[in-house]
């Protein structure tokens, strides 16, 4: 194999990976010692995948230490194969401990390596090599972009960036039917990864069937695209789902999505290869290609049409979906944390759209494309802000553009301190998102106010500071714990016990059991307690979800148990070492027993 040469940007892609990766472990250290998770469906993902290894079936993947064994959940298995297979090869070296945090370190530092090499790639295609080593600068400096791939964070979110990005790659290089099947294969990926990536799916479909309206030379591109998306789809749902592959669903891939990607891709071969001279014939063949799908998904799937959480019921939706920050659109975000998330892509379509109004040719035409990928992606991240985590990817181009233009007019300044000032200012306009984080996590922590001593019903007790901290619960034996959602995929993840509900969506009844528990009058939340069979009862003070059952119901369960009001069916259990709050749960039949012998 000839080695790379000195015109070569792989060296400069390890290099500036390198770095990264030995910055974000160091600077991630205690986390990693401490498996910290950065969310819970981390914990959750590495739960699911250690039990998979310890003999749970590949096609079930259902929680069964949540919901009384019955938790259903619509992850894939594609994601849990590169853990996998680094737990099989370092588990009999390290041992299970160490292993789980290589893994941890290993797979997301991967995704950041493959993401990095791929905008990089972009980049030179569209400006050349001197941009895309600073691309390679730059990406890790985008918060919304790495946070996906930092150390610990195992969930799917940075194999989708990875996969939207490669299929951005190959529609910017000469159309052909080869690179048209790469794309596709990458979008199905992405969409049996996780359906989150419908929208991006559709708009980069969209936007190749636009590109083949204006210039029909990219037909090829676009048949073979359509086709191997849903041929892939199908097989990889096949593969990963097997005898479930039937059932109807809408948050995952489904038998009414596949009929809508198998007709649009029919319609989109047929629109093809009937090759129409005229633009409008075109445009109109591709119409009607985007209504039968849509027909078809109608006809099989209609309640798809609304979204995955159309019916999720009222009070899961305001204690649960609307505390997920990712999850909202950005004006229900805070003002640091919008500008953090559209900042960069706001750069960086403004650089698209000036290299596309002063280019020519066929320079000018993939400028156009990738403008156009970008405003979708950031149109998109307005909705979800999930989803800027493309935008933001997508955006490293034209922002690297800017950073080298600044740069050559910072060397030309003749005076060294001037220059050093020029060339610091001239990074933080091409990371505007690293700018925007750092003001909010400095604001952040000059508004942070002392914790309250007291409530209405007496003394708080300590605070917790982080999820991690209920895993002191570890020190009781295997049972069922009632806890909140947001800790529960932490404490079962790292031990022995059993939950009732985490924070995901199919679940919604479970997750309603345990809202109405924490926040119900003792009485009627006693009832749902025991009816749930659970052992112990416990949350940690002072995190968000259980601060949000206190003020919505300030008489509630959990705001009498945290001002110190005890009850006879609670009974405190010691938890040494951390502030977790646990209470053993005295069944009615116990203390009517104990109540008649004190009455003797």
């Amino acid at each position: 194999m000839k080695a790379p040469g000195r015109d070569s940007i792989v060296w400069p892609i390890l290099i500036g990976w390198g770095i990264a990766a030995v910055v974000f472990c160091i600077t991630g250290a205690a986390g990693i010692a401490q498996l910290r998770f950065p969310d819970p469906d981390d914990a959750m993902r590495l739960l699911e995948v250690r039990d998979w290894l310890g003999g749970q079936g590949f096609y079930d993947v259902w929680q069964h230490r949540l919901g009384g064994g019955a938790f259903a959940m619509h992850w894939s298995r594609l994601v849990d194969m590169p853990l996998a297979a680094v737990m099989l090869i370092t588990d009999p070296l390290f041992g299970e401990a160490t292993s789980n945090r290589i893994a941890m370190v290993a797979v997301p530092l991967l995704t950041l390596l493959i993401a990095v090499a791929v905008l990089a790639r972009i980049t030179e295609r569209m400006t050349g090599r001197e941009a895309a080593i600073l691309a390679v600068l730059i990406a890790p400096l985008s918060p919304p972009f790495v946070y996906q791939m930092l150390p610990m964070r195992i969930d799917h979110h940075g194999w989708q960036v990875v996969l939207a990005l490669v299929a951005s790659y190959l529609v910017l290089q000469p159309p052909t039917g080869r690179r048209g099947a790469l794309a596709g294969l990458a979008l199905g990926t992405l969409l049996t990864i996780s359906l989150e990536g419908m929208p991006f799916m559709a708009a980069f479909v969209v936007i190749a069937g636009l590109a083949w309206v204006v210039d029909e030379t990219r037909g090829d591109f676009l048949w073979a695209l359509a086709v191997m998306l849903f041929a892939s789809a199908l097989l990889l749902h096949a593969a990963t789902r097997g005898p479930g592959m039937l059932l109807p669903a809408c948050d995952a891939m489904a038998p009414g999505w596949l009929a809508a990607l198998g007709v649009a891709a029919i319609a989109i071969a047929l629109s093809v290869a009937a090759a129409p001279r005229d633009p409008r014939l075109r445009l109109a063949l591709l119409g009607a290609g985007g209504a039968a799908s849509f027909l078809a998904l109608r006809a099989i799937e209609p309640d798809c049409l609304h979204g995955p959480f159309a019916s999720l019921d009222p009070l899961v939706r305001t204690f649960w979906y609307e505390q997920v920050l990712e999850g909202l659109p950005l004006w229900d975000q805070s003002l640091g944390r919008a500008v953090m998330t559209v900042a960069l892509p706001l750069v960086g379509l403004g650089v698209t759209a000036h290299m596309a109004w002063v280019s020519r040719g066929n320079a000018r035409g993939r400028w156009l494309l990738l403008g156009a990928l970008l405003a979708a992606a950031t149109a998109i991240s307005f909705l979800v802000n999930r989803a800027s985590v493309t935008a933001n990817a997508l955006a490293v181009p034209g922002s690297a553009l800017l950073l080298a233009h600044l740069l050559q007019r910072a060397r030309a300044i003749p005076h060294a301190f001037p220059r050093i000032v020029a060339t610091a200012l001239a990074l933080l306009m091409a990371s505007p998102g690293l700018v925007a984080a750092t003001a909010l996590i400095g604001v952040t922590t000059l508004a942070a106010r002392p914790r309250v001593a007291a409530t209405a019903h007496g003394p708080r007790f300590s605070p917790c500071e982080r999820f991690d901290q209920v895993r002191a619960l570890n020190q009781l034996s295997p049972a069922t714990i009632f806890a909140p959602i947001d800790i529960t995929p932490d404490l079962i993840a790292t031990g022995s016990h059993r939950a009732i509900a985490g924070g995901y969506h199919r679940n919604a009844r479970a997750m309603r059991l345990v809202i109405n528990a924490f926040t119900s009058p003792p009485e009627r939340a006693r009832r749902i307690v025991e009816a749930s069979g659970a052992t112990y009862l416990a949350a940690c003070p002072d995190l968000n979800e259980v601060n949000l059952y206190r003020k919505a119901a300030p008489n509630g369960l959990w705001a009498q148990l945290e001002g110190g009001v005890r009850f006879d069916w609670l009974q405190p259990v010691a938890i040494a070492g951390s502030p977790v709050l646990a209470w053993r749960v005295v069944p009615a039949v116990r203390q009517s027993l104990r109540s008649a012998t004190a009455h003797q």
